[in-house]
């Protein structure tokens, strides 16, 4: 495990870009965040916070901690899988309110909200999936962490994109309504994927599952458009999700 003797300080990385994103949205209207976007900010935040302190536990002779705190963190991992669902009924909302009062959401159309949400499910399930399987591996060292480290890019891009779009959005407001809301999606999963292939590299998990899975899924949030847009996918969720 010595090559991961660094990995708590790589890890405070991807915790400083998400919060860099989900700033301006979560902090800029805190009071009028819900009790559930403040829980799930919140698990998601200890999640991230974990990443870094597990990989420093385990690397410098505190194991004891190392797997107490683990027993606590998949505790964690199941409150930011099960937050991010249950807030899926959110989208349901905005979908009908963008459809009732269009000019009010400008080029945040009802399929983006449907996108969302299709998108979403595809990025918890997974992420559920990978920190099942470091639960599998956690005798087999290697497997284990690089299970727990791509949950980081499986679940990095609503809060990273959310910054990426205010900004695109800032730069682009003289064009309002008629902004290509797509592109800074794009942008993100862009830079996502090329984070993932980087710490691929260097911790030699390019060829590791847990590495196919986050390309896949961040290549996935890409169809977000043609998601939203599916008629019969938009009444599945509506189906499967009540406001």
């Amino acid at each position: 495990m010595e090559k991961y003797k660094t990995l708590h300080l790589w890890m405070i990385l991807p915790m400083v870009v998400m919060q860099l994103g989900i700033y301006g949205d979560y902090w800029g209207d805190f009071a009028q965040n819900t009790w559930a976007i403040h829980v799930h900010y919140w698990t998601g935040t200890a999640w991230y916070f974990y990443l870094i302190i597990q990989p420093y536990y385990a690397t410098h002779g505190q194991l004891a901690k190392h797997r107490t705190n683990g027993i606590i963190g998949m505790f964690l991992a199941g409150g930011v899988c099960i937050t991010a669902l249950s807030m899926l009924h959110r989208d349901i909302v905005y979908t009908d309110m963008s459809m009732a009062n269009p000019e009010q959401f400008g080029p945040f159309e009802p399929w983006f909200f449907m996108g969302v949400a299709s998108v979403e499910i595809g990025m918890m399930i997974p992420f559920g999936f990978a920190v099942i399987m470091a639960i599998i591996k956690r005798k087999q060292l290697e497997d284990h962490a690089w299970w727990l480290i791509s949950t980081v890019f499986l679940i990095m891009m609503p809060a990273l994109s959310r910054g990426v779009q205010n900004a695109y959005i800032g730069l682009h407001n003289q064009d309002w309504p008629n902004i290509n809301i797509m592109a800074p999606i794009y942008y993100t999963q862009i830079f996502i994927i090329i984070l993932l292939l980087l710490a691929a590299w260097k911790y030699k998990k390019l060829t590791h599952p847990a590495t196919y899975l986050a390309v896949v899924v961040n290549i996935y949030v890409c169809f977000l458009e043609p998601l939203g847009r599916s008629e019969s996918i938009q009444q599945l969720l509506r189906t499967m999700i009540k406001g």
